[in-house]
C-alpha cells in the first residue's frame, strides 16, 4: 500500500514538472497565479508587453519572455484586461494561433465578452488547440495564495485535463457549460456583487440614520436572509475598516457592468435593475475615479448617513 502511494505521488510530481504553463499578462492577478503555479511544481514562464512587469516576476525566480519570444507551452493562461487584448494575443500578427503547437490549451482567466469568447473558442479549436474560459474571483490575495474561485466554460474533457492546474489555483471550481459560459456567469456574478454593494450600503445607511451601529447592523443582516458576500466580507474587510484595498477597481467593475448590460441587451432582455445599477455606478465619475477601489461606491451613502445623523443631533440640541 505504501509503495503504491509513493508511486502515485511520484507520478503526480512528474506530471507537474513536465507541464509547462505560460502566463500571459503579469498584472496583480497574472503574477499571483504564476507564483502559485510555480510553487505547485509546474514549469512556469511569464510574458507581458510591459518590461517592468516581466522584471518583477523574473526577480521572483520565474523565467519571463517578451510576447514575440513566447514558445511552446502545454497551457497558455491569459490574464488580460479585455476581450480585445485576448483577441490580439491569439490572432495578432504574432498570435498564439500561429505559434502554439497542436493540442495546447488556451485558458482565459480574464473577465471577457462571452460573444467574443465563443468566436475565439471556435478559432482556437479549428487550429487544433483546446479552449477553456476560467474567469476568477478572489482578487490578488486569492491569486497569490491559490485560493481563487473559478467559473469554467469548455469541454468536459478539457476541464478534466486541466484539473491539476485548477486544483493548484482554486479552492472551488464550477463547470457551467461550453465555451463562453464561464464568462456569462462571471458577468452575472459581478452584476449581483455591484448591486449588493448598493443595496447593502443603503440598508446600513438607513440603520445608521436610525441610530444603529453599522457593525451591529451587519451582524443582524448576516444572521438572516439578507446576507451576501458583500455584507459578510466586503463591508467588514474593506469598507468599515476604511482600507479600500481589495485590488479591484471602480473602472474594472464599470467595464464588467457594461459587458453584462450589453450581453443582456443582445439577448433581448428588457431594461431592468441592471440598467439602474449600471447608471448608478457611472454617476459622478469625478468623485469616484476609475482607479479607486470598487468598494468606495458604498462610501458616499455611508457618508450621507453620517451627515444626516450629525444634522439630526444638531437640531435636537437647538
Amino acid at each position: 500500500m505504501k509503495t503504491n502511494r509513493t508511486k502515485e505521488i511520484n507520478q503526480k510530481e512528474t506530471t507537474l514538472t513536465d507541464m509547462t504553463i505560460t502566463v500571459v499578462g503579469l498584472g496583480n492577478m497574472g503574477r499571483g497565479m504564476a507564483l502559485t503555479l510555480h510553487r505547485a511544481g509546474f514549469t512556469v514562464v511569464g510574458s507581458d508587453i510591459d518590461a517592468g512587469a516581466r522584471q518583477r516576476l523574473s526577480d521572483d525566480g520565474i523565467t519571463t519572455l517578451s510576447p514575440e519570444s513566447i514558445g511552446h507551452s502545454d497551457v497558455y493562461l491569459l490574464s488580460l484586461p479585455t476581450s480585445e487584448h485576448v483577441r490580439e494575443v491569439l490572432k495578432g500578427s504574432q498570435g498564439l494561433l500561429l505559434r502554439a503547437e497542436t493540442d495546447s490549451v488556451i485558458m482565459d482567466t480574464s473577465t471577457s465578452d462571452p460573444v467574443i469568447s465563443r468566436q475565439l473558442a471556435a478559432d482556437v479549436e479549428k487550429a487544433g488547440l483546446a479552449w477553456l474560459d476560467a474567469p476568477v474571483s478572489g482578487g490578488p490575495a486569492g491569486a497569490i495564495n491559490g485560493q481563487l474561485g473559478m467559473l469554467l466554460g469548455g469541454a468536459t474533457a478539457t476541464v478534466e485535463r486541466m484539473r491539476p492546474v485548477l486544483d493548484a489555483l482554486a479552492v472551488k471550481t464550477t463547470h457551467v457549460g461550453g465555451p463562453g459560459s464561464g464568462h456569462v456567469v462571471k458577468l452575472a456574478n459581478n452584476y449581483l456583487c455591484a448591486a449588493h454593494l448598493l443595496t447593502t450600503a443603503e440598508a446600513v445607511a438607513m440603520a445608521r440614520r436610525a441610530g444603529v451601529d453599522p457593525e451591529a447592523c451587519l451582524q443582524g443582516l448576516n444572521s438572516g436572509s439578507g446576507r451576501s458576500a458583500v455584507s459578510e466580507i466586503n463591508f467588514p474587510r474593506w469598507i468599515l475598516s476604511g482600507s479600500f484595498d481589495s485590488g479591484f477597481t471602480m473602472g474594472l467593475m464599470r467595464k464588467d457592468l457594461h459587458l453584462a448590460y450589453r450581453t443582456a441587451h443582445e439577448l433581448g432582455l428588457p431594461d431592468g435593475l441592471l440598467k439602474h445599477v449600471l447608471d448608478t455606478w457611472h454617476a459622478a465619475p469625478e468623485a469616484l475615479p476609475d482607479a479607486e477601489d470598487f468598494n468606495c461606491v458604498a462610501h458616499r451613502m455611508l457618508e450621507a448617513a453620517d451627515r444626516g445623523v450629525s444634522e439630526h443631533r444638531e437640531d435636537d440640541q437647538q
